[in-house]
This record gives C-alpha cells, structure tokens and sequence, in this order.
C-alpha cells in the first residue's frame, strides 16, 4: 500500500528518498483546500465509554459516538497538516513485523504442502458467503492454506540493501501489525486449541490446549455462524507497529490492513466451499484474555467464523484464566497514543447480553439512507467480461503475484474490466452487523481519468442499478493527484475508487462501534478490489488522501460522508533495473 514519501533516509544505503509528490502549492488549483487547523486531541479517557449506557443498559444513539467521530476528526490529514508534521521515522527503533513470544511457546509446524482451490480468481472474490449445508471442517491442510494466503509471507523483494519479505495481503508501509489467532475444535490434523499464527516460521504457537469456543459463541451472545463453526479466527493489531510510521492514524490502519488480510481470506475460503462470516458483535475483553492480549496495546478487531459443524457446537463455555505470555519487544521503545486506546475501548462491548442487545438495535435501524433518487444525470449500466472470456488463473496464483503498484501508465483500461472488478468487489461482505442481506455500509465515489468506453469526470456506483451515475464530465486527473495526498499515482492511476460512508447513520445505529464496521467494510471492499484488479492484470494500489477535500469534490452528492478508504487502479509502469 503506497503512502507520499518522506524526507528520510534508508538506514541501509543512505539514499535520500526520491519524492512521489505532485506541487501542492501551484496557485489556480481548482479545489478549496482545507485551511482550518486540524481538530486537537485534549483529554479523552475510558470514562467516556459510559455514557453510551444508562442503568447498565446499553443505548445506541449517534450522540453517544462523541468519541469516534473526535478520534476521526483528530485524524484527519489536511494541506495544513502534512506541512505543519513534525513526525520523523526513528530507524533504529523501527519494529519487527511479527511477534515472538519469550520463551517461546510449544510450536506445531505448519504443512508446506498447501491445498489452493484452484478457483479462478474473480469466482472466488465474488461470492458473499459459501452456503451454510452439510458438514465442512477444514483439515490442517487446509487451515494452512487458508493462514498463508491470507496472511503469510509469499514473496521477497530485493533491493540494494538485501531481499525484503513481503505478505499475501497489503498492509500500510509493509509494517505487518495484524496478527491472526486460531480457537478451534478437534480438526484433522490439529488438536482443540487457541494458537497463534507465527507468520515468520509458519508454526502455530500453542496459547492453550482444549475447546474454547464455547468462550466465543457465549462472548458473540449465540452468533448461529460462530457457535456452528469448527474454526473461529481471532484479528488482532498491535497498535505501535504501525503507529511507529504513521502515529495516530494507525488505528484507521487497524482495519485497514486487516480488512485486504479478510479479502483473501474470503476468497480462499469461497475456493473450498467453507462458509465464512465476520463478526464484530462480541465481548472486547473475554475476547482479549482468550488469545492472551491486554486489549490496550493489542487488541481484538474482528473474528471470523470459518465452516460449518452444527455437530460440534460447543455445549458450555470454559473457565478462561488470565494468562501472562512476555513477548520480545518490538522495538527498543514504544511510543503510546492515549487517543487510539480511548478510540478503541469506546467502542467496546463488555457483556453478552450488551452484545445481544447492539446486535438487535442494529438489526431494527434502517441501515442509511435510500438510493438517491436519479439526478437527471448520465446513467452507464455496467458492462463485464463475459464469462467465457474471463482468465482462468486460480486465485492463490493471484495472490501469490499480487503487489501494490508504484507508479502506473497513464494510459486506458477498458470498461468492461472496471465493470468486472466493481461488481466483483462491492457485491456485499459477509458481517453479522448486515444479517442475511448482502450490502455494505460505503457509497463507491471514483474519478476516471482514462477508461476505454467511459466519458472522463467523476462517478457514483449504484449497486442496485448495476450502474455508474455521472456526476460530473471533465478531465480531473491533477485533483485526483492533489486529493491523494499530492502524489502522482493518483494522477496517472486510470481510476481512482474512494469509499464513503455516512458516519453519523452508522453512528446512529452502531454507536462508536460503527466506527470499527465502516472502515473494516471498505477495506474489505478494497482487498477485493485489490485481488480483482490482479486477476485482471490491471495494477492497484491503496493511498491515503485529504479526507474534508475529498467529501468536498464529491458533494453536493457526497454531502455528510467521510471517506474511508482510496484504492487507485491502472495499467503499471514497467520497472527500470536497479
């Protein structure tokens, strides 16, 4: 995942990094820039976290999301911003990218010998959810193939200074901070455990020995996918890994980098035929002491529950000791962001029945808005490959190829490839938050600079319609750059997709809680979008962006939304030799 670069040099060769960034400050540009002083974190605490509830009841109200909608404000970048930074990456104290425990703990090598699918790729990122009929446990086998494509180490890269590992998944600055934990019944292959996914070694770590997914189903208040699956993986992040490089932002980057790891994952498993679904509906702590994290420093962010055995449901749910398991320090120091604790422990559910009762609030609020009514504007029904036409390369080829692209050609992809990557990856994410109906909780805003057999200018896809709605015609190549943060991939990418969601009715059907789930949906989207794009040959890349003069150029039809998440896709640059 691309982000502007910075004036640092490597430690390794001493190289001042070449810059990425197009003129900000050239007068005459055409979009409003935000001048106001970005909003400052004074004193946010847990305590706040009380106010959503009355007599130990929990209410979900949008005026009860004060904390989030600070954290987000807080977090925004913004011309004014990104010249007043005065952050500098401290080499030395750079994390690793993976946890140790110390001592270590009892390992079970992974097979090596993986079992891909061998699904065409745009198949298995299409589904929403593999059916929920018969038996389907995965074997160690499997679990393995699931774990590496989703999250291991597929390639190394080299540079001048060495050979760099890099992940199935994109992540923001390959910092690698998501971590994945296995609570599982007995599988071929695997004893009933909680392991730990050693990315580094392709071992799981033995956290605890027996069944505790009964810990799970009690603590997601009887979720059906859950409490039915042999498998349930936990997602967690280590927030200073990440916030090393981008400070308060990495919490965005939580679900970021999490949400691309859940696309594979998705895609992997729809190639199996094993049902997956993502919950965000659970109790934060019993959560927490299960895979032996404090909740402050690491700390859940989703669960996903994988296949499907209503014969090996858990009948209760077991007594969970706090364990202490000392790690190896990521760095020599960490350095602590109070406003990404308070964000997260915000958001938190702290008893079955608080989980129940969200879960049911959420079910009974209208999720957003209607469709907006047709503006009178251009109307161009999509247009995919057609299904013969399609290639055939299975998904894990995919991934194992998939990179995030450095710079594109500033030429054309057709319509028909943005049409089957669109309809690929915004078909609907499988979250318990949604229910039975396939849907997402962000609006697809794009800026087409250069498609063959579309009109350039700005767009909004409209799901129900299987359609893009013009909003605007007009060559906007030099705002797409400027609206990535001034970098030229924006302005050479042929499409650039941001994904908007309307916080304040998510707010008011989630609470702060909301929060996690729209940016965790549009990355999920991205992943996808990733992954197609790929298939396809077509190069992608995340970036990040000025979020209020994003919301700007869309509007008025984007009045009121925050962007989530920009993916910007095209045809890549070949590589000059080193």
């Amino acid at each position: 995942m691309s982000q502007p670069a910075r004036r640092s040099q490597s430690p390794s060769t001493g190289v001042r990094r070449r810059s990425n960034a197009l003129d900000m400050s050239t007068p005459g540009s055409p979009i409003t820039l935000r001048e106001s002083a970005r909003t400052e974190w004074t004193s946010i605490s847990r305590t706040r976290a009380g106010r959503r509830r009355a007599a130990g009841a929990w209410q979900v109200t949008g005026a009860n999301a004060r904390t989030a909608r600070e954290y987000h404000e807080a977090t925004k970048h913004s011309l004014e911003s990104i010249r007043s930074g005065r952050h500098s990456l401290e080499w030395a104290n750079q994390p690793r990218t993976h946890k140790l425990y110390n001592p270590d703990l009892e390992r079970i090598a992974l097979p090596r010998a993986y079992v891909p699918p061998h699904v065409p790729a745009i198949t298995a990122v299409s589904p929403i959810e593999a059916p929920r009929d018969g038996v389907r446990i995965p074997d160690l086998s499997t679990l393995a193939t699931l774990l590496h494509y989703s999250a291991g180490i597929t390639k190394h890269l080299r540079h001048p200074s060495g050979a760099m590992p890099f992940r199935a998944a994109s992540c923001t600055g390959a910092l690698y901070h998501i971590e994945l934990y296995v609570v599982c019944g007995e599988l071929p292959g695997l004893a009933a455990g909680v392991y730990q996914y050693g990315v580094h070694d392709e071992g799981l770590r033995a956290v605890r020995r027996g069944d505790y997914r009964g810990v799970l189903v009690q603590g997601t208040a009887d979720e059906a996918a859950v409490a039915n699956a042999p498998v349930v993986i936990v997602c967690t992040s280590t927030f200073w890994r990440n916030a090393w490089k981008y400070e308060a932002r990495a919490y965005r980057h939580s679900f970021w980098d999490s949400g691309t790891i859940l696309a594979n994952m998705l895609a992997i498993a729809a190639g199996h035929d094993l049902p997956a679904r993502i919950v965000l509906g659970y109790v934060d702590e019993a959560v927490n002491r299960l895979v032996g994290v404090d909740g402050e420093r690491e700390a859940a962010i989703s669960l996903v529950a994988l296949g499907h055995a209503p014969g090996m449901r858990p009948s209760t749910a077991p007594i969970v000791e706090s364990i202490d398991l000392p790690t190896v320090p990521s760095s020599p120091r960490e350095v602590d962001y109070p406003i990404i604790r308070a964000a997260h422990a915000a958001s938190g559910l702290t008893t079955p029945d608080e989980v129940a009762e969200w879960r049911r609030t959420a079910e009974a609020r209208p999720l957003g808005a209607p469709p907006a009514p047709d503006t009178g504007k251009t109307i161009v029904p999509l247009r995919s490959v057609p299904a013969a036409d399609l290639p055939h390369e299975p998904i894990e080829a995919v991934i194992q190829r998939r990179g995030s692209a450095r710079q594109f050609e500033p030429s054309p992809v057709s319509f028909e490839v943005l049409s089957t990557v669109l309809e690929a990856a915004t078909a609907g994410n499988p979250l318990d938050i949604l229910g039975a109906f396939p849907g997402t909780l962000n609006d697809a805003y794009l800026i087409v600079n250069a498609v063959d057999g579309l009109e350039s200018g700005t767009y909004l896809l409209n799901r129900e319609r299987r359609a893009l709605e013009q909003l605007r015609a007009a060559d906007f190549r030099r705002e797409a750059g400027f609206l990535d943060l001034g970098q030229q991939l924006g302005a050479d990418a042929a499409i650039n997709v941001y994904f908007l969601a309307d916080l304040e009715s998510l707010f008011d059907r989630f609470g702060d809680r909301g929060y996690r789930a729209a940016q965790l949906d549009a990355s999920i989207m991205a992943g996808k979008l990733y992954l197609a794009a790929y298939a396809l040959r077509v190069g992608a890349t995340g970036l990040t962006f000025f979020d209020d003069d994003v919301t700007r150029f869309f509007s008025p039809h984007a009045q009121g939304k925050s962007v989530m998440f920009l993916i910007a896709l095209g045809n890549p640059a070949r590589r000059r030799p080193i």
